[in-house]
């Protein structure tokens, strides 16, 4: 059973989690759109609160059901990060009728080329990955800061406070899950960003790496009605770095496509 919140009522702003957070990434963002729309936020196998056995499944089919679930599969704006981000994509092509909006932050594109990284970020993967088989679960989490919170090339603890508490606790808990199985949705969106047609804002920390802000740019420009924002000062989560700023950036997507 997928965990799910729901804040408030109106139409459907669904809000999907990157690979390293769990939907309270989207806190601040739930209690502020939600006192207008109906925000939904909800955690996919393997990340807080859902418990799921190990099998095959789709995280866009996972979605969909949430959608049909708590707005009757109305048509939803959806506000994604990271790999949420390649979700919303997904979704967006392959169940269009569901989908009226996009909002994606440093999205993660499914079929993508493989990004080339400086020496130093193969590194720093490479050592992850590694950390993350062998269940390190300190070591993972410290490598991951640096990946994803604070950025690759930003000085130890650039971010702290609550957003670091909170880095923490979310990947503890994925970490610490077994395994929910296998994703079987096909990798689609690189090469038909062209047919989608809704409104679709793409955001990137210019903190972050690379290779992400180049393809973020790279979204924005290939589907129809794309358009890129820079948050600047952030890496890969700006949305606990700068919940405020996040949020209206949300909220004037919204107030200008409802």
């Amino acid at each position: 059973m997928l965990a799910t919140e729901v804040v408030g009522s109106g139409e459907p702003i669904a809000f999907l989690h990157a690979r390293v957070a769990d939907r309270r990434m989207w806190s601040r963002q739930m209690h502020d759109i939600g006192a207008g729309h109906q925000a939904i936020a909800y955690d996919r196998r393997g990340f807080g609160e859902t418990v799921a056995e190990a099998e095959d499944h789709s995280a866009v089919e996972d979605l969909i059901a949430v959608l049909q679930s708590v707005s009757g599969g109305s048509p939803a704006i959806l506000v994604a990060c990271s790999q949420g981000g390649g979700i919303a994509l997904d979704a967006a092509l392959r169940y269009p009728s569901y989908v009226r909006g996009l909002v994606l932050i440093a999205p993660n594109v499914t079929g993508a080329p493989k990004m080339i990284h400086a020496a130093r970020i193969e590194d720093l993967v490479a050592r992850l990955a590694a950390a993350e088989a062998r269940m390190d679960i300190e070591e993972a989490i410290a490598i991951r800061t640096t990946l994803w919170l604070d950025g690759p090339f930003q000085p130890e603890g650039r971010v702290m406070g609550e957003a670091r508490t909170l880095f923490d606790e979310m990947n503890f808990v994925a970490l610490g899950l077994p395994s929910a199985g296998t994703n079987t949705d096909a990798p689609i969106a690189y090469g038909r960003l062209g047919e989608l047609s809704v409104p679709t804002l793409v955001a990137c920390g210019d903190l972050d790496l690379a290779g992400i802000q180049e393809r973020s740019r790279y979204v924005a420009a290939n589907v129809a009605r794309g358009m890129f924002h820079q948050i600047s000062g952030t890496a890969h989560l700006p949305s606990l770095e700068r919940p405020q700023e996040v949020t209206s950036v949300i909220a004037d997507f919204i107030n200008q496509w409802c």
